[in-house]
């Protein structure tokens, strides 16, 4: 028995048995109850491990009555288990153990009646998302458990849709909950009248954590916060197989959003950040922005950091550092085209590694769907002040950069930029676009191709190029353009090719040039003011 109580400054008082362990008891006590408070084990209230029935209806119960209560966390131990749609409440944690696998049923029903939710940038009633939130506050998902979203009933009904048009008991609902909503310019999706839910996807909703937990087998979208505000996605392994539109994650219209030390392999982007699309995107006017990405590995995926296309609303005060991008189709990609408006700036990527990237390592894409010019309105989309800095890899090609004739891409920067590639840099409607030591080593065409463009500088650049290469930079109806301090060490016809007739002020200083045969090339439109040598 003990008999005695440590007290302050070593001083140690004498008690009897009866005193010594009922202090015990209240110590005891008063432990167990501050950890049982607000902690529900799920094994404790029905749901067991193995149990083929979903358990749906006993989890929200549990998460209406917790967060009623004030909050508190849902335990899920080491086991299998499987739910239908989970609806989120303010001040709830979902903890899955380490050997914890929640699995999502493909049941279709399972996830009626729909819900207000937001597919692709537009605002609908659609089957509920498989873990779901409306104007909650402080709700997190956190563990080193599994949820897995079982999408291949998802993806192959999607891919039927295309064969047989007959429609079935969920298109004909969704039609009909959806009647007189406000629709994209492009609405062949919402025609079709199956949206597929998002795997995570709060709406309205204030400090958002998803912590380390791995994501696997998502229907649509995978993470996918909507006019959300803090925002915290750390640690989180997203796994989803080649399948249409399983993008990782995919923060739209939020703010203040951070991204950390994520793992991403998915059947299309890996993190794409949007703002609404077309009408319905400029009517909520809601802009993304503020978001850190920083730390991430994207592997199989369209894009490693995309922005767009939907971007009506703005997206705007992006960071995307120390990243590593290895085997996706494209690196960083911004695209969108006439009809969505919005505005993307203030843009800043650093510090990044790409490893064989199919297409571009980097593009800027104001013409995702052809289109003819129109007077600049609010249909207008618009691209400016993007600043890409510290990137190397390997890539087909370099950058491309494709402006509108009535809104070019203006006032982008590269600066440290170094490409092993196909091919090598392209601009087509471009305005204030700056390269600052950037190298590019192509094997096809020549290191540079800019077109149609105004006010680009060249300040420390270098190339190794190709044998059919036909000149370090090739220019076609540009103005003001200043190349400096520059050097090419392989042969080539021509240092600068310049063509077009409205070609002029094109400035040439302090080049390092060898193995070439001209340095300037002229076409015989161009005026013979339009180059000079200082």
């Amino acid at each position: 028995m003990i008999n005695a109580i440590i007290l302050p400054a070593g001083r140690h008082e004498h008690t009897g048995p009866w005193k010594t362990g009922f202090s015990l008891f209240l110590l005891l006590f008063f432990t167990v109850s501050s950890l049982a408070q607000g902690y529900i084990n799920v094994t404790d209230h029905g749901i067991n491990p193995g149990n083929t029935e979903v358990f749906t209806e006993v989890l929200n119960t549990l998460i209406d009555e917790t967060s009623a209560g004030g909050g508190g966390t849902i335990y899920f131990p080491s086991g299998e288990y499987l739910s239908g749609p989970i609806h989120m409440k303010s001040n709830i944690t979902i903890h899955l153990d380490a050997g914890a696998v929640l699995r999502f049923s493909d049941n279709f029903d399972d996830y009626l009646p729909m819900v207000p939710s937001r597919f692709e940038g537009v605002d609908i009633l659609n089957f509920s998302p498989l873990i779901y939130a409306w104007e909650a506050e402080n709700i997190t998902i956190t563990g080193r458990g599994t949820i897995d979203g079982q999408g291949q009933a998802w993806w192959d009904f999607h891919h039927k849709l295309y064969r047989n048009p007959r429609p079935s008991k969920w298109q004909r609902e969704f039609r009909e909950m959806n009647r007189g909503m406000l629709m994209p310019d492009n609405p062949a999706m919402f025609e079709r009248g199956f949206c597929r839910p998002p795997f995570i996807q709060p709406m309205y909703c204030k400090n958002v954590r998803i912590e380390g937990i791995n994501i696997i087998n998502s229907p649509f979208w995978t993470v996918n916060p909507e006019f959300c505000e803090n925002v915290t996605i750390d640690g989180v392994t997203i796994t989803n197989p080649p399948s249409p539109n399983t993008d990782g994650i995919n923060p739209e219209s939020c703010k203040n959003v951070h991204i950390s030390n994520c793992h991403i392999s998915v059947g299309d982007d890996c993190i794409t950040i949007k703002s609404g699309k077309d009408i319905p995107g400029r009517t909520q006017h809601a802009p993304a922005e503020n978001y850190t990405i920083t730390n991430c590995t994207m592997l199989s995926g369209h894009g490693g950091v995309v922005i767009g296309s939907e971007m009506s609303g703005d997206v705007r005060n992006i960071v995307i550092t120390n990243c590593i991008f290895d085997g996706t189709d494209r690196g960083i990609r911004i695209k969108s085209t006439r009809g969505r408006g919005g505005v993307v700036e203030d843009i800043r990527v650093s510090n990044v590694v790409m490893r064989d990237i199919r297409m571009e390592a980097i593009k800027l894409n104001l013409m995702y769907s052809r289109t003819d010019p129109e007077p600049v309105s609010e249909r207008t989309p618009r691209f400016r002040d993007i600043h890409i800095s510290n990137v190397t890899g390997t890539a087909a090609q370099a950058v491309a950069i494709i402006g509108l004739e009535e809104m070019p891409v203006e006032n982008i920067s590269f600066s440290d930029i170094n490409l092993d590639v196909m091919k090598g840099v392209y601009v087509d409607h471009g305005r204030d676009i700056s390269f600052s030591h950037v190298t590019i080593r192509n094997e096809r065409g020549n290191a540079f191709d800019i077109s149609n463009s105004a006010g680009l500088e060249w300040d420390g650049c270098n190339a190794v190029l190709p044998g059919d290469a036909s000149c370090f930079i090739f220019l076609k109806n540009v103005q003001q353009a200043w190349i400096h301090g520059c050097s090419l060490y392989t042969p080539s016809a021509a240092f600068v090719a310049a063509e077009g007739e409205s070609t002029s002020d094109i400035t040439l200083h302090g080049n390092l040039i060898r193995g070439v045969e001209i340095p300037l090339k002229i076409s015989d439109d161009i005026p013979a003011d339009a180059i000079k040598y200082l």
